[in-house]
């Protein structure tokens, strides 16, 4: 075929032989990378390369020259391990993914890892894999659209104006996360959501008949989506869908009725063409059925690159167009278009810290308070401070005062009610942050942190900023008990890399932590913060630490002499224990050194020479946190006779909170009684 008659790129019906080319270049590359590498998921590109290529060729819009480009279509993989599905479409249409990358599929240093990783691999929206959270990721994705339409646009400029798409599988259907998102989206109305769901009936262990039989398309309906059932096989049927769902208010589901490992004569639509590579003979079986070379491997025929090639000149019109409706907008709206090219750019108001007061001295209240206070103070002077709580909002204090909560029918507002979601939560908010343009905030009590836990997992390794207030942070809860009391999850949140965990002693070093977690652009932060109120440290007294201290994640917080005989240290409410203990034994004429550590991952990446002025080497060093004693040992040190941990490594009770701190130890009497036993040995 000569490049005359090399069809347009949005074609609306393609010569069926040549249709089938493509098509098949798309699966063999998946094929060939997987056989190449040993490793990895050849059935779903196979099965939906027909699917993925009407939409990247008919209706979405992007540009492979440039793509972060602001107004593109969003698209997800949630299917992650059909990763070679994404990477042969990059490739052939036009990104910076040579051939060389495919060939270097799953191989160290590769830009084709064998799940899609944000900001490793050029149009890499998200990083997924774990299955549910890419179809949670859609949604945010949709929600910020939204909310910076609602909040941008004006009559002739649509200058925020995309559709979010994404490739689900069965196994994203089973996942509690997809449908606690799916319900939410459902309820609010989200248009421009689009799903391709791959039904095709099969999982690692066999066909879906196993345990998932429910109707998933009157599920969905049930959640007030669009849906669709069609053959994926045929892309004028996948076509006219799309369409369709593009044309109506709610978020579709297109069920596409296709057959995994569609191509190999022996495995395709059963469970083997799942996943691992084929085999030389299966290879080349697959090959010949498909009327393909067997030589070169990684083929592409030069009408089949010409054609999805198309799609570079296509998105720099695209883009110039919307360039053009830009500077219109700007000069027609100055103010509103500065800002818009502000917050896309993440970038935070000048002076924004001026907003955030300094509390006085003497008081007292919890830290969730003082957090809300500091939270509404932010949200005066960044515009795009936007979140919400999973069904605790009052308790959370995560509410932006003067403001409405986001409905179906009024998306104008800053807060929101995820509803008791925080699976779905944790994935939605992860997709606003990707989306750009928005800081997502949300709350839920501590001990339920662990229902968000791969969300913020995979906020931590896409580095993203995204906000967690996380409330009720210990068994100073009280009277609800062990359920509601947390004792493990600091210890698991501080775990996971590149997640900043901030546990503030009182009101001044939670506005510190708020100033650090808006302020932080390349990772997630999580507030870790008390139901129970908390005195607010006198700073202007002799000895004692300022709050900015906070931000190198430890410091002193008071001390009573130089060449402290002990060192007592805590984080959050339990470093008013210590500095109780502190000032005890400094009234029996010990040189004491009461350290506050919200963050020990701040902490950690100052210099030695901080480190060491503030937990001197040699002198003996009590630590008292309200739950377990797992990691503490890193800064108190591994001798018992010059270091201890007073903690709790059990669960909790039910009974007032002062009550159980004095039944488990958490007294500044445990503290001081530890302290004189080092100091004597």
């Amino acid at each position: 075929m000569s490049s005359s008659t090399i069809p347009a790129l949005d074609a609306p019906t393609l010569d069926s032989a040549f249709e089938e080319r493509a098509l098949n270049t798309i699966r063999l590359l998946a094929v060939d990378a997987v056989e190449a590498a040993s490793s990895g998921h050849p059935g779903l590109p196979m099965g939906m390369a027909g699917v993925t290529s009407a939409l990247w060729t008919r209706h979405m819009r992007f540009s492979p020259a440039n793509p972060g480009w602001n107004n593109r279509d969003r698209f997800v993989l949630s299917a992650g391990h059909g990763s070679m599905l994404l990477y042969a479409m990059l490739h052939l249409t036009g990104y910076d993914l040579p051939l060389d990358e495919l060939k270097n599929f799953r191989q160290w240093g590769s830009r084709t890892p064998g799940h899609p990783e944000r900001g490793h691999t050029p149009g890499v929206e998200t990083t997924t894999g774990p299955l549910g959270q890419g179809f949670a990721n859609g949604v945010g994705l949709a929600i910020a659209e939204r909310w910076l339409a609602e909040r941008y646009n004006r009559p002739g400029f649509a200058v925020v104006d995309h559709y979010t798409y994404a490739v689900v599988s069965d196994g994203d259907l089973m996942e509690g996360v997809a449908q606690e998102a799916a319900s939410l989206a459902g309820h609010l109305r989200l248009g421009k959501l689009i799903y391709l769901y791959d039904d095709n009936k099969v999982t690692i262990d066999g066909y879906t008949s196993l345990a998932f039989t429910e109707d998933q398309y009157k599920r969905f309906e049930a959640y007030g989506w669009h849906v669709q059932c069609i053959d994926g096989m045929d892309s004028a049927a996948v076509s006219a869908a799309i369409a369709a769902a593009v044309a109506d208010p709610r978020p579709s589901l297109i069920g596409c009725k296709t057959v995994i490992g569609y191509g190999n004569p022996q495995l395709q639509g059963k469970p083997k063409a799942h996943s691992d590579a084929f085999g030389p003979a299966g290879v080349e079986a697959t090959k010949r059925n498909l009327e393909w070379p067997l030589q070169p491997i990684f083929f592409v025929p030069e009408d089949v690159a010409a054609f999805y090639g198309q799609a570079v000149a296509r998105g720099e019109k695209l883009e110039a167009e919307y360039n053009q409706l830009f500077d219109a907008y700007s000069a027609a709206h100055p103010e509103l278009a500065a800002e818009l090219c502000h917050v896309l750019a993440g970038e935070l108001p000048e002076k924004w810290e001026d907003a955030i007061s300094t509390f006085p001295a003497p008081g007292s209240q919890a830290t969730r308070n003082a957090s809300g206070t500091v939270l509404n103070e932010l949200a005066t002077v960044i515009p795009n401070l936007i979140g919400g709580s999973a069904d605790l909002a009052p308790s959370n204090k995560t509410v932006i005062s003067g403001s409405n909560f986001i409905g179906p029918d009024d998306f104008g507002g800053r807060n929101f009610h995820f509803g008791v979601r925080e699976h779905g939560m944790g994935g939605i908010l992860n997709g606003m942050a990707l989306h750009g343009g928005v800081i997502p905030y949300g709350g839920t009590f501590l001990v339920f942190s662990d229902y968000m836990r791969p969300s913020i997992r995979l906020a931590a390794l896409m580095g993203i900023r995204v906000i967690y207030v996380f409330t009720h942070d210990s068994v100073g809860v009280g009277e609800d008990g062990p359920t509601h009391q947390p004792v493990e999850q600091v210890a698991a949140l501080r775990s996971i890399p590149n997640l900043t965990v901030l546990r503030p002693a009182d009101a001044n070093e939670t506005a510190e932590a708020w100033r650090l977690a808006v302020g932080r652009t390349d990772g997630p932060t999580a507030l870790i913060l008390t139901r129970q109120n908390l005195a607010t440290v006198n700073r202007a007294a002799p000895g004692v630490g300022a709050a900015s201290g906070t931000r190198k994640g430890g410091y002193v917080l008071w001390s009573n002499g130089d060449s402290p005989d002990v060192v007592l240290m805590g984080s959050g409410s339990e470093v008013e224990i210590a500095l109780a203990a502190g000032q005890t034994l400094a009234s029996e004429g010990r040189t004491v050194q009461v350290v506050s550590l919200p963050s020990w991952e701040l902490f950690a990446a100052q210099s030695a020479d901080y480190r060491a002025a503030v937990l001197p080497v040699g002198v003996p060093k009590v630590a008292i946190e309200a739950g377990i004693t797992m990691g503490w040992e890193r800064w108190v040190g591994n001798d018992p006779a010059q270091g201890a941990v007073i903690g709790i490594d059990h669960f909790g009770a039910s009974a007032p909170y002062k009550r159980i701190y004095e039944e488990f130890g958490l007294t500044p009497a445990a503290v001081a009684a530890k302290a004189r036993e080092l100091m004597k040995g």
